[in-house]
């Protein structure tokens, strides 16, 4: 008999498919939010003795025990208890000094792993699963959406993937992929699901736009993140939203109902793991979350109730362009504005309210990075553009008489 802890995501709901295939009705899973986790664990532990689960091997994979769980397990598995915990977030890394850890971050040649292909590899590695191109090429999508490569590799059917997880409940998504994992030479999506994909890509797109004009930007330590409300779609919000303002470090997204908290960044720089870690959460570089807690509170909700939303670039300007040598226009909700200008190569200067700023700027997106997160400015449509050089000129003009 086999038990599978797991997280209740797409890569966690992966393994459990993968369990499903491999073991049939010989495993039972159970799906579990971060926190659901320690408390199915140490259910089992208490029942360790009892005689259906004496002879049953645990596995826990996506997630992490807390220190007492662990302490439990190893005691467990010592005691000659069964159990392999295959995990591939980095601040799991030390469950590997056990011999029932499995923990790893990226394969040899470079690629992400995620929680469902380490499974499938283990499963195959050790006989107990027999391999298929269908399962592979599933394996593969949530790999890639997981670790976000699919953004990366123009993947568009990876992120489908997760859009229909989320369309239907765990045990419904389930029950259509096993069979079809089962009996099919390679995964496809039916008629049916394109139909409601291509739906669900509209509504996607609209509850974006309306977010957009949600977003909030402040600091918090020494990020400058947006902070929205949203209780979906946090992958693909997190993406645009970071995107389009590529002047903040991440993206909050606050589930108020849900009383979680998920980071998302485009940066290769910012880690936002270690973020949410610092919260008691933890997650990917580029994606983690964490449950809402006073402090976490206080930060990003709290704080961020009294300030305004930020303002859109303008979109449709002929004028007032960005990157334009000769200069464009920035304004801000306290009617600063801020000029800028390339005053020679490689060197771009500001202008706040006619004054030059002392510092230098390599390019014009170092420039609108300072302008955006110093001073909260959005691109002015052409009409304030057009008043602005005016007011120069008329300037210039009286200054020469």
């Amino acid at each position: 008999m086999y038990k599978l802890f797991t997280h209740n995501d797409l890569d966690g709901v992966g393994c459990g498919i993968v369990a499903k295939i491999a073991f049939g009705d010989r495993v039972d899973v159970r799906y579990n939010s971060v926190m659901g986790l320690d408390f199915q664990v140490e259910r089992f532990l208490e029942r360790k003795d009892e005689k259906q689960n004496k002879d049953t091997t645990l596995f826990i994979t996506d997630l992490s025990v807390n220190k007492e769980n662990e302490e439990g397990l190893d005691a467990y598995v010592k005691e000659g208890g069964k159990v392999q915990l295959i995990d591939h977030h980095k601040t799991a890394l030390h469950f590997n000094d056990y011999d029932w850890g499995h923990v790893k971050v990226e394969y040899d040649d470079g690629r992400l792993a995620c929680a469902t292909s380490l499974l499938y590899g283990y499963l195959v590695h050790h006989q107990l699963l027999e391999p298929s191109a269908a399962l592979e090429e599933f394996v593969e999508l949530v790999r890639q959406y997981d670790t976000w490569e699919w953004e990366q590799n123009d993947n568009i059917k990876a992120k489908q993937l997760n859009d229909l997880f989320f369309m239907v409940s765990i045990d419904e998504f389930v029950e259509k992929m096993v069979p079809r994992l089962e009996r099919m030479d390679h995964f496809e999506y039916d008629e049916f699901e394109q139909k409601l994909l291509e739906m669900e890509e509209d509504k996607i797109e609209r509850y974006i736009r309306r977010k957009k004009r949600e977003l909030v930007q402040t600091f918090v330590g020494d990020y400058c993140t947006g902070i929205v409300h949203a209780e979906s779609y946090h992958s693909e919000l997190g993406n645009e939203l970071g995107t389009a303002n590529r002047h903040l470090d991440y993206i909050t997204i606050l589930n108020m109902g849900g009383k979680k908290i998920s980071f998302r960044t485009i940066h290769d720089d910012v880690d936002v793991s270690a973020v949410a870690d610092f919260f008691g959460g933890g997650g990917h570089a580029k994606a983690a979350g964490c449950s809402m807690n006073e402090e976490s509170y206080e930060l990003y909700a709290k704080a961020a109730f009294i300030i305004e939303p930020m303002r859109q670039d303008a979109f449709r300007n002929h004028y007032n362009l960005k990157e334009t040598p000769q200069g464009c226009l920035y304004e801000n909700r306290n009617e600063d504005r801020l000029f800028i200008y390339e005053k020679e190569p490689e060197y771009w200067a500001v202008e706040l309210n006619g004054e030059r700023i002392e510092d230098r700027y390599s390019d014009f997106e170092e420039a609108e990075r300072f302008v955006k997160r110093q001073h909260s400015a959005w691109l002015s449509r052409d009409e304030h553009y057009v008043d602005y050089l005016r007011e120069f000129m008329m300037n210039n003009k009286k200054g020469t008489d």
